[in-house]
């Protein structure tokens, strides 16, 4: 009850933010165990104007013991859309001026000021520019996808913010976030009416909050693989934004000029790597 009356508190000073609403969905989650991704997005409209009253939200959620269930429709492709991506996926892209999405992958310690300045001079989208985008994205035209993370890069910014002073430096925070909305705009699906930046939100955050997760375990890793274990999810991170999916293996083999069974033994060490959590 508690976490009820620090949301009250802050909900007062928030105009976004609907206490009763919030109360409702928890309500229903106590009555069955869990509550839907679709309710969530549904029911809070403007998660992105919202982000500390969505933190706490969260966590009496994850104190209740209620489980947040992703919404299969929304997580799949249909095989048919799948192998039409794909397809589309192999044709060769022109080599053009860095635009600023790929900045958006490479920005350092260095260049964070420059690049903060650039995401804010890009115009935020109309509820109704994002439909159109969303369509044509759907039809596999890449500017489209540009746009919709161009568009939406400082709302990356804005959630990471909220999460400094924990383990990672707001650089990485952004960096994470940036892969968040990465996939928010491959998975987004316009006809089920939510606003792109609210459902980007959703990813964002749970892609920032994962990376504070793995930051809170001590993992012992060869101290020989480390250089290389970093520059593979370097490459990883360039062709999920290349891609706009997961890139297999084989991809990144090719790209880092590796063999695969030097690849797969990477892999395999960063998920099976003995990890201690540190307590709360």
């Amino acid at each position: 009850m508690s976490n009820q009356v620090n949301l009250k508190s802050i909900s007062s000073e928030n105009p976004f933010w609907n206490i009763e609403v919030a109360n409702k969905l928890i309500q229903r989650g106590k009555s069955r165990g869990f509550i839907t991704e679709d309710e969530i997005l549904y029911s809070i409209k403007d998660i992105e104007e919202c982000v500390l009253e969505y933190e706490i939200f969260l966590d009496n959620l994850e104190n209740l013991g209620i489980e947040i269930i992703e919404t299969k429709e929304s997580m799949l492709l249909s095989k048919k859309e799948r192998n039409k991506k794909e397809e589309l996926e192999k044709v060769p892209k022109k080599k053009t001026k860095k635009s600023l999405l790929e900045k958006a992958e490479l920005i350092s310690s260095d260049s964070i000021q420059m690049y903060l300045k650039e995401i804010g001079s890009v115009d935020l989208l109309t509820f109704q520019e994002e439909i159109a985008l969303a369509k044509r994205k759907d039809k596999g035209e890449r500017l489209a996808k540009q746009k919709l993370i161009e568009a939406n890069l400082r709302l990356v910014v804005s959630i990471a913010k909220k999460f400094t002073g924990r383990k990672l430096s707001l650089l990485d925070l952004i960096q994470e976030g940036n892969v968040g909305l990465f996939r928010a705009v491959e998975k987004f699906d316009y006809r089920r009416g939510y606003k792109f930046s609210t459902y980007a939100t959703w990813w964002i955050r749970q892609a920032i909050t994962r990376a504070l997760a793995d930051q809170s375990r001590t993992i012992r890793i060869p101290v020989h693989m480390v250089e290389t274990i970093n520059k593979f999810q370097q490459k990883q991170r360039l062709l999920l934004q290349e891609l706009g999916r997961e890139p297999a293996p084989e991809e990144i083999a090719a790209e880092m000029e590796e063999d695969i069974k030097k690849i797969r033994h990477i892999i395999d060490i960063s998920q099976d790597t003995v990890s201690i959590e540190t307590s709360v």
